[in-house]
């Protein structure tokens, strides 16, 4: 779905998993920076939307989901995983209840796979399942953001920022009034610099929660039976997970940022040496310069300096080994 504010002035549309936004607006640092003070908004409308309603929403998605949502209290913001039987990560949810309805937004088209599954698991439970993407559009504000909200409007508010559930009809008129609007590449950039997984990019099919630190934020840890919990309990109490989550600081002489999927290796064995990851996700940083999230096997040394591909990279542990 093409957002209306590509038509803005500046707008470079972005690529891949993000196409229908804008890459940016044609300062892809005064856009950072704009962001990290707390100003501006970020186009989101990409993004699936899908709603659950009924009497027993929380009770049922407390069943479905790796969160505790059964007493979740209308307003308070949470993430969730749904969960392969192998415990693999298949969907990751942002959550909100309004007090009637559970808000989620998701990654742009997953929304038919996500409801296929919820639909396939409703048996008796008095709930409706329901794709709002057309009608609704993820905006985000960052944190320290004095824009107001217009009544009506659906808000998650997180330590992060706050995502808005606009009507896409108003999409236009919001924007005008409360930029500068920024670009997807900046708050990319200011997610890794968080070290905030991803789905799809810090993703890979074979992904447990545990690799990147998604236990406690988006899995509880105390919660009932749900699809994977066999895996997740076994990794906490017994084991360790086979790849950790890193931040990498990339070498700044580099005119490209390796990519998604570019091999990581041990600098001292070169760029033929055994791939111990992958990149995830690369940025360039108002700040920092070129960074990167990448996972790893978990027996690399936490002090080893890495090769992203050709580039040198110095790594910060996010998940312990």
């Amino acid at each position: 779905m093409k957002s209306p504010l590509l038509s803005l002035p500046g707008a470079v549309p972005a690529e891949g998993r993000d196409e229908g936004v804008a890459a940016h607006y044609g300062d892809l640092f005064r856009e950072q920076r704009a962001l990290a003070d707390g100003s501006g908004l970020v186009d989101l409308s990409h993004r699936a939307v899908v709603t659950v309603t009924g009497s027993d929403r929380l009770a049922w998605l407390h069943l479905l989901l790796t969160q505790h949502v059964s007493e979740l209290a209308p307003g308070q913001a949470t993430e969730a995983l749904i969960l392969t039987a192998h415990g693999h990560i298949e969907h990751a949810l942002y959550l909100v209840d309004d007090g009637e309805t559970v808000w989620m937004h998701a990654e742009p088209g997953t929304q038919g796979d996500l409801i296929a599954y919820l639909e396939s698991m409703k048996f008796f439970y008095r709930v409706e399942v329901a794709d709002r993407t057309e009608d609704f559009a993820v905006v985000y504000l960052p944190a320290g953001s004095i824009a107001e909200v217009p009544d009506g409007v659906t808000v998650r508010e997180t330590a992060y920022g706050r995502d808005l559930f606009l009507p896409r009809a108003d999409l236009e008129k919001y924007a005008a009034g409360n930029g500068p609007v920024a670009g997807i590449l900046a708050y990319e950039a200011l997610r890794v610099e968080a070290h905030r997984p991803r789905l799809g990019f810090e993703t890979d099919h074979r992904t447990i929660p545990h690799e990147l630190g998604w236990i406690g934020t988006a899995v509880h840890l105390q919660k009932g039976c749900y699809r994977g919990q066999e895996t997740v309990a076994r990794v906490q109490n017994l084991g360790k997970p086979p790849r950790r989550l890193v931040f990498l600081h990339l070498d700044g002489s580099e005119v490209v940022l390796p990519g998604h999927g570019t091999p990581v290796r041990l600098a001292a064995d070169g760029a033929e040496g055994r791939q111990l990851g992958f990149i995830t996700t690369s940025a360039r940083h108002h700040e920092l310069g070129p960074i990167a999230l990448a996972l790893v096997k978990r027996n690399v040394a936490v002090d080893a300096e890495l090769l992203a591909g050709d580039t040198a990279a110095a790594q910060e542990t996010v998940v312990e080994p």
